[in-house]
């Protein structure tokens, strides 16, 4: 009998997204409705890279990693449909509206929750937010561009 959960895992993310470690920032996605919505997760551990540096002795998520992880999110949703995705590569366009509530450390699982604002063939504009057990830890609206590699 064949599982028709959809398999999003770690090995369909590296399939989808160009980010290799340190810098991937999700660990699977929970739920896709094309062209609309994502919820991804990320296991936060201590062995973290940058929480070498970031803070010795109190552990903290960089908030640019808080945003980096949900436009990592983002990509996901914008990339799973594209046939020629590895030829494509997503941009910064722009960061606004962002809040940090809630510091993100070690043992948390971050859920990334986005949805699309605006959809184009090469631009997008995504509401985005981050939540630990359900509270907000940041939010921003991201945009983006898609361009050829």
């Amino acid at each position: 009998m064949t599982d028709p959960t959809p398999k999003w895992d770690i090995e369909w993310i590296l399939s989808v997204l160009p980010h290799r470690y340190p810098i991937l920032l999700v660990d699977r996605v929970l739920e896709i409705e094309p062209k609309k919505r994502i919820v991804a997760i990320k296991n936060v551990t201590i062995n973290e890279p940058f929480f070498a540096g970031h803070f010795p002795g109190r552990p903290v998520v960089p908030g640019v990693l808080l945003i980096e992880g949900m436009a990592q999110a983002g990509g996901l949703l914008l990339l799973h449909e594209i046939p020629d995705r590895e030829r494509k590569l997503i941009y910064f366009m722009g960061i606004e509206e962002a809040k940090f509530r809630r510091p993100v450390v070690p043992g948390d699982q971050v859920r990334y929750e986005l949805d699309v604002l605006r959809l184009r063939s090469s631009y997008c504009k995504l509401a985005g937010k981050v939540l630990v057990d359900g509270q907000l830890c940041a939010e921003a609206v991201i945009s983006s561009a898609m361009v050829d590699r």
